[in-house]
């Protein structure tokens, strides 16, 4: 019997194609674990000093919970259209939908549900963050269907993810956005998404497991430039907009303390990207511990400083 045979028998078994397990495995594929980044629905209310207002903080929670349905959705899509490619993957076959457990059309119907429950929530807010999450879908509908094979054009549409996010929550909020923290999300999502591209790389060299068709084009050396050129505007933004807080409010300096553990933290996460291992930034995040006590370090500074 040959191992395609096997493994098509396996996939076929009650127990992985009963409606418990399908269940289960569209849950898995709408990927909770990543809704960590939805979190940045919260930076404009944050930063304006309005996270306390009760209002403002239900229309944020609003915000995240529409974009995670949203988002969810695209990853379903995502899957389904990856699929012969996942099955290929050392790691990506192990998903739901490449391993059989949820069928492809399937995933398409419990992606337009998952769309349509976000669109719905979203009208509890404003119906201007409905049009945000209409063109982040459409956005991420054309990297699911063909532009993911673009090389740079990958890296802006799966970093302009972050910046919608940031953007979804100042529109539910009605809460305008710093010009400083758009280049922070800007930059820093770009930073993630070119250690994640450089990731698959070196993951590529050690296994010679298939990659994307875009990453054929990409080498090393260019995505540790784009990574490093991110960090270093990155990092200078963040700098500009601590002193000129501290220029608004002279007698805080918070602000400017502040830098010292948003700095170490992107270096810290920079050792990560370096050695390869920078494959999913909430799963960095969730394991390593000095990452998240520089964190909340960084946090801490935050509010005293905007809230001081």
């Amino acid at each position: 019997m040959s191992e395609t045979t096997e493994r098509a028998e396996l996939h076929e078994t009650p127990a992985r194609r009963g409606p418990v397990g399908t269940v289960l495995g569209v849950g898995k594929t709408a990927r909770p674990r990543q809704w960590v980044k939805n979190v940045l629905v919260f930076a404009a209310p944050f930063t304006a000093g309005q996270i306390g207002n009760g209002q403002v903080l239900l229309d944020a929670l609003v915000a995240f919970v529409a974009f995670s349905l949203v988002a969810s959705s695209v990853y379903l899509i995502n899957d389904a259209v990856d699929v012969e490619a996942d099955r290929a993957h050392p790691t990506k076959r192990n998903r739901p939908i490449a391993a059989g457990l949820v069928p492809v059309p399937l995933a398409y119907g419990a992606a337009v549900a998952f769309f349509a429950a976000g669109a719905a929530v979203a009208l509890l807010a404003d119906w201007r963050l409905l049009i945000v999450l209409a063109v982040y879908q459409a956005i991420q509908l054309g990297y699911c269907f063909g532009l993911k094979h673009q090389p740079v054009v990958d890296l802006a549409i799966v970093g302009s993810g972050f910046l919608m996010r940031l953007i979804a929550g100042g529109v539910a909020t009605g809460i305008a956005l710093s010009q400083w923290f758009l280049l922070v999300t800007a930059f820093g999502s770009l930073f993630m998404v070119a250690g994640k591209r450089y990731a698959e790389i070196m993951l590529f060299e050690r296994t010679g497991a298939k990659i994307r068709s875009s990453l054929k084009k990409y080498s090393a050396s260019y995505l540790r430039f784009v990574w490093a050129t991110s960090a270093a505007i990155l990092i200078m933004s963040y700098c500009l907009w601590a002193f000129e807080q501290q220029q608004i409010m002279p007698e805080s300096i918070w602000s400017v303390i502040s830098i010292v553990p948003f700095v170490v933290a992107v270096l810290r996460y920079a050792v990560d990207v370096d050695g390869g291992n920078a494959g999913e930034p909430e799963e960095i995040a969730l394991r390593d511990r000095v990452l998240q006590i520089l964190g909340a370090s960084w946090v801490v500074t935050l509010v005293l400083s905007i809230y001081l």
